[in-house]
């Protein structure tokens, strides 16, 4: 039996494997904070309750992934420190964000992590592993819809100029 059969939570991870977990980890850990500073910054309920949203589901994918990591002896990268509450109204004009800048720069990080989880799923060798990515790609599809609409909705999307013939 070769190295690579059966249990493949018992096969070892690969370098490319090991990188792109920590990469998406590390990846997740950032926006998790930004977009702490972004839940304070957000006047807009719907845009709020995505934002949270996505925080909770960074949290959870780091948590599946942490456990890859650290069942074959390797340390997770740090989560950053969480950031207090605090109100909108106590954060300066200059400073704060406006909704449309706070969900134009989510929209731009959820296409990003369908490319991040589409090239890792590529890489995998490993199906538990792959598993994972594909699991993150599918959530990252159904939020960025969820964000779509909201952005439609609210008309915070600018198109590029439209083809009418």
């Amino acid at each position: 039996m070769g190295i690579l059969d059966g249990n493949s939570k018992d096969e070892p991870l690969h370098y490319g494997e090991v990188t792109a977990i920590w990469a998406f980890i590390g990846a997740n850990n950032g926006l998790i904070s930004g977009y702490e500073a972004f839940v304070n910054q957000a006047g807009d309920s719907d845009l709020k309750q995505l934002i949270e949203q996505a925080i909770k589901t960074m949290k959870s994918e780091n948590a599946s992934f942490g456990k890859v990591l650290k069942a074959n002896g390797i340390t997770p990268p740090p989560a950053l420190p969480e950031r207090p509450k605090c109100n909108r109204e106590d954060i300066p004009a200059g400073v704060l964000f406006m909704d449309q800048e706070i969900s134009g720069a989510v929209s731009i990080n959820v296409g990003q992590g369908l490319v991040s989880c589409s090239l890792a799923m590529g890489q995998c060798l490993r199906e538990d592993v792959a598993a994972l990515f594909a699991k993150a790609h599918m959530e990252k599809v159904a939020f960025g819809a969820k964000l779509l609409s909201l952005n439609k909705e609210k008309g915070w999307i600018f198109p590029p100029p439209l083809h009418l013939n």
